[in-house]
């Protein structure tokens, strides 16, 4: 087995969880590679005793991995999401960070996750992606263009809201007067899009979200659409710009650049444990506290 591992930042006191990650992996002779700048941030806070330079790095994924640990929180898996893309590896978070709806997997149970892992004892969560394209084309959208939890428009340089002209499978649905527009997944909805109203949706629900930002217009409410839907948004504003975010990236866009949103034509492989499913999460973190069964 060929495990990669990733991490975004090095978060305040996580070598001891690293470090017992990587001895369980060497233990179990599973082959590691480590993404290259994660490496030298793990070299640079200089908290782990084990000898990590024997380890492979990588740049990018290939074919020949067989699982993609995130080591952080969410943010992480999101940008995770980039390395893996359409190649079918399974992705499995663990939280060393803040937040951990995505990165599930608890830093104190790394030892007894990797054994389940290396036991086939999991089940994999289909998670679908948003991909984008800009009319005309916009080079900071050509390879880094797919979302796992959101594709937002919004408002840049100004306290003025936007209007987003927005159509669906080529029919015009209306005129969002706000600061901004969501298109979420059901994997987001509960980031950004719960933030501004919208619905808790679970994984494997086939729809889209979409929410807008502080509208103006009081009549406008979160959307449910099929997520095989495409969606047509053209911004115009009293800026040149505006934003466009695909989760945690952020590209500039000139006024009336028409962007076109859809399901991307693969889907991401989530690894879920039994104790880690979406339901017992959402109880956990969001909506109903701990829970109370005996």
């Amino acid at each position: 087995m060929k495990v990669g591992i990733y991490g975004q930042f090095y978060h305040k006191n996580s070598g001891a969880y690293i470090e017992e990650l990587l001895n369980v992996l060497d233990e179990e002779n599973v082959e590691v590679a480590i993404e290259e700048n994660f490496l030298k941030l793990i070299d640079e806070n200089n908290e782990i005793k084990k000898d990590i330079h024997h380890f492979q790095t990588f740049e990018k994924l290939d074919g020949s991995y067989d699982i993609f640990i995130s080591v952080g929180g969410d943010g992480t898996i999101l940008h995770a999401v980039n390395f893996i893309r359409n190649r079918d590896i399974p992705l499995m978070g663990i939280n060393t960070g803040r937040l951990g709806f995505l990165a599930t997997v608890n830093k104190e149970e790394i030892r007894h996750t990797i054994k389940l892992l290396l036991n086939n004892e999991y089940k994999i969560s289909q998670r679908s992606l948003l991909s984008i394209r800009a009319n005309p084309k916009v080079e900071e959208l050509y390879d880094n263009h797919y979302a796992l939890n959101e594709i937002a428009v919004s408002r840049k340089n100004t306290t003025s809201m936007i209007t987003v002209d927005t159509w669906l499978d080529d029919e015009y649905l209306t005129a969002y007067w706000a600061d901004g527009l969501i298109i979420s997944t059901p994997t987001g909805s509960t980031g950004y899009s719960l933030s501004c109203g919208g619905p808790v949706i679970t994984p494997a629900t086939k729809a889209l979200i979409i929410t807008p930002i502080a509208p103006h217009n009081l009549n406008a409410r979160p959307l449910v659409i099929k997520d095989n839907t495409k969606i047509t948004l053209k911004v115009s504003g009293r800026a040149d710009n505006y934003l466009v975010s695909m989760d945690s990236r952020i590209a500039t866009l000139k006024n009336n650049t028409t962007v076109t949103i859809q399901k991307a034509p693969f889907k991401l492989k989530m690894i879920e444990f039994t104790e880690d499913t979406f339901l017992k999460t959402l109880r956990k973190k969001l909506l109903w506290g701990e829970d109370k069964r005996n």
